[in-house]
Formats: C-alpha cells, structure tokens, sequence
C-alpha cells in the first residue's frame, strides 16, 4: 500500500496547478456529442460559456442536446460520421474557416464490442478501427495546423479502461483504444513545446449506449444493456471528472471503481495475477 500512495501524491504534485483556466468564448468542438458522455460535457461545458460545436451522426439528437443547452445561440450543429475520414477533413477545414483555429477538440465518438475475436469478422474489426483509432486521429489532424499556428489549445480523447488493458469480447475494441494511447502518448511529447496540450480519458463503466450498439461478430449492434454498464458511473459524473482534470492539467485520468480499478494497478504491478483473474471473470 505504501508504494501506491508514493505514486498517487507524485502523479498529484506532477498535475497540480493553480492557474484559472476561462473557457468563456473558447471554440470546443465535441464528438459523439448527441447521448452519453458527450451530451453531458456540452451542457457542462455550455454552462462555462463556451461556443460549441457538437457532432455525432444523429443530427436531430444534437439538436436536442444544442436546444438543451444553456446558450443555443451559442452551439453548432454539425452532423459527422467519424468513420467517414475523407469527410471529416473536408467538414474540418470548411468549419475552421468560418469561425478559426479549434480551442479544445474533446475525441468522444466511438464503437464498442461484445464478440469473440474468433468469431469476429474481419470487416467487424476494421469498422472498429476506422472509427474508433483511425477516425479519431483523422479528426485531430484536421484541427491540429490551426492550433499549431496559435501555440495554444487542446485535446482530450475519451479511450476506455480497455486501452489500458484487455478482456474477454472486447478484442477489435481494444486494440483501437490501445491505438489511440500509443499515439496520443507521441503527440503529446511533440506538440508540447506549440502549447498543444493532450488529455486521456480512461472510463470503465459508464451509464450510455454504448452496450446497447456495440457491435457482434457480424456487425450488427448488440441492443441490449450490460448489467455493469448499467450500473456504471452517470454521464454527469464523467463529465465532471473530465472538466476537473483538464483544468488541472492532467495528462491521463481514469475513471473506474471496485475491480475495474483494481485491475489497473495488477496490470502494472502484477500481470500474471490479472492474466488469470480475466480468463475465470464473467464478462458482458
């Protein structure tokens, strides 16, 4: 136990920082922003008086969510499949010539999985990636040069516990979040000196959707709620966490409780432990 509060007062001391941040105004364009986690971040991010641009393929839910908001005059809809990346750079580039350079790009859209990697089609896996790592990186390299250019903004990526380590049925899926770790990890180091500033965001269980359209061995969606998603951590309270650790300047945050957190620490500590805990584990 020592060793683990040694580590957790460094990561805190490393993080801390006392500077206000003021999103007031600030561009923040959110993915995945018509249910879940997304739709929680723009009302949270609404109340700070950001101007906002919410994505998701589901332009009426975005337009909920923009009418829901607190100033929506101050929210734009733009409808975007991720894993459409030729479009994603033509919408990115006509978008940052009407209003400029991105602020905070929040990576929030993505695909989950409940299918054994030997019954998973391949066209399934590469679905998985184009939208959940390939998708993900097109949109941040749309938005970049602009950043680059102000030296300053930010990019927050909403991974998984599963980029972090793996389980049963979830394969295709955490080979695509842990992409976006190994890649988001580099980027950060490199943009740092351009006041480019990256967070990863780590949830376990979350209370949305994304059981009920995770996809199975064929492609279709599963449409069912996990029992552990449904008992997960409310959208708000992410979004909360991620507010938190971006004004704190924090580099990584995961957000998981009981043994999803537990897991974490073997997977670094004691992998052998965790290898043999994840084969006997019921997994939905």
């Amino acid at each position: 136990m020592m060793i683990f509060k040694k580590i957790i007062i460094c990561r805190l001391k490393y993080h801390k920082t006392n500077q206000p941040v003021n999103l007031k105004g600030k561009k923040i364009w959110i993915t995945g922003a018509s249910s879940g986690i997304g739709e929680a971040l723009a009302y949270a991010f609404a109340r700070e008086g950001a101007q906002l641009i919410l994505s998701a393929r589901n332009e009426k839910e975005l337009e909920r969510v923009k009418n829901n908001c607190t100033t929506p005059p101050s929210v734009k809809v733009l409808p975007l499949d991720i894993g459409d990346h030729d479009a994603i750079f033509v919408k990115a580039e006509k978008l940052i010539k009407e209003i400029g350079a991105i602020d905070v790009l929040i990576n929030n859209a993505g695909l989950s999985q409940r299918s054994l990697a030997k019954d998973t089609d391949l066209s399934v896996t590469k679905r998985l990636l184009d939208v959940d790592l390939t998708g993900t990186i097109a949109l941040t390299k749309a938005v970049l040069e602009p950043m680059i250019q102000q030296k300053s903004g930010q990019i927050i990526v909403v991974t998984s516990i599963m980029g972090k380590l793996g389980a049963p049925l979830r394969s295709s899926y955490a080979a695509a979040k842990h992409g976006l770790h190994g890649y988001f990890d580099t980027l950060r180091s490199e943009l740092y000196d351009d006041g480019i500033r990256v967070l990863l965001v780590c949830p376990g269980y979350v209370r949305t959707n994304i059981s009920i359209n995770a996809l199975v061995a064929d492609g279709k969606n599963q449409g069912t709620m996990d029992e552990a998603t449904e008992k997960g951590f409310t959208p708000e309270e992410v979004a909360a966490k991620i507010m938190k650790a971006m004004k704190n300047g924090k580099e990584e945050i995961v957000i998981a409780k009981g043994k999803v957190l537990l897991a974490t620490y073997l997977k670094r500590f004691a992998p052998r432990l965790l290898s043999r805990m994840t084969r006997n584990a019921k997994t939905t």
